[in-house]
């Protein structure tokens, strides 16, 4: 509930994950009309603490100590919170969740979640950021009147990140991963591919986008923002600007403080060029290349 009484606009920040939605989500966490789940609660799901000073004591931290990569204070996706608190259904599914999973019990548990933390926290604005699936058409369901904004990358990208992260499963092939078994015609490219893990990082990409398509028809334009992370990082005012518009909210003297004491950089929009062989980069484009053109890439 936010500080008027009102209910709280929801908005949930969503990804494939290694795309930029980690730097939209923590920006935007330090405008004070802003309320969140931090790590502190994703570690300590047991004591349900509800984040009452949570904007309050970000804001007061440099991005610097907040950084990923080190001991830090930083919103969180909470997903130990919400596979305790909620169900591993929205924490870890192998699909999509869409609006046929939003059965009761899973609802009033997902409200009450939500709901008791934009009370406690009372900000016009609640935010939460989930990567992998889009989850939006459950979230739709339980929290009507919510509104995403879906972080695109380059797919080259995102696979060649993925491809380098200690917890990337796909090397053990998509039995053992978290997306699920693969499409026929996914799988079938794979093959052909003679298994390369640099496809099927691809495929991986291809697959969640698939999804993100599908959740953005149902959901709704008015209640739906893409946005591109390549874009953010060179013209990050006027993006934020873009997003603060859609979420309702101002740009107000203290987002501006907390904003200029970030640095966007976009040097690492095209290392995919360098990191990957130019055979494999070859057969990414050409798997990615209808996928890539819809985004404008």
């Amino acid at each position: 509930m936010s500080s008027d009484h009102r209910r709280p606009l929801y908005c949930f920040v969503l990804g494939t994950g290694r795309c930029g939605s980690t730097l939209v989500h923590e920006v935007l966490a330090r405008h004070p009309d802003v309320g969140f789940v931090s790590n502190l609660e994703d570690h300590l799901p047991w004591l349900r603490i509800m984040g009452r000073c949570n904007n309050a004591l970000y804001r007061r931290i440099p991005p610097g100590l907040s950084r990923k990569g080190r001991l830090r204070y930083a919103p969180s996706e909470g997903y130990r919170a919400l596979e305790h608190q909620v169900s591993p259904a929205l924490s870890t599914p192998l699909r999509d969740l869409t609006a046929d999973d939003a059965t009761p019990w899973l609802v009033q548990r997902v409200r009450t979640f939500f709901e008791s933390r934009a009370h406690v926290q009372a900000t016009p604005v609640f935010l939460h950021k989930f990567t992998g699936w889009p989850r939006a058409r459950f979230l739709q369901q339980a929290l009507p009147g919510a509104r995403f904004v879906h972080v695109v990358r380059d797919g080259r990208a995102v696979a060649n990140s993925w491809l380098q992260m200690p917890w990337w499963r796909g090397y053990q092939g998509p039995a053992q991963w978290q997306f699920g078994p693969l499409p026929a015609s996914y799988e079938a490219e794979w093959e052909s591919s003679d298994y390369s893990f640099v496809i099927l990082a691809g495929l991986a990409w291809k697959l969640l986008m698939d999804a993100f398509v599908a959740a953005e028809q149902d959901v709704g334009a008015e209640s739906w923002m893409n946005i591109r992370y390549e874009d953010i990082v060179v013209d990050p005012r006027q993006r934020f600007g873009e997003l603060l518009q859609f979420l309702e909210m101002e740009w107000t003297p203290t987002f501006e403080s907390a904003f200029v004491r970030y640095h966007f950089d976009p040097v690492r929009t095209q290392a995919f060029r360098t990191d990957l062989d130019a055979s494999s980069l070859r057969l990414l484009e050409v798997s990615l290349a209808s996928h890539l053109e819809s985004y404008g890439y």
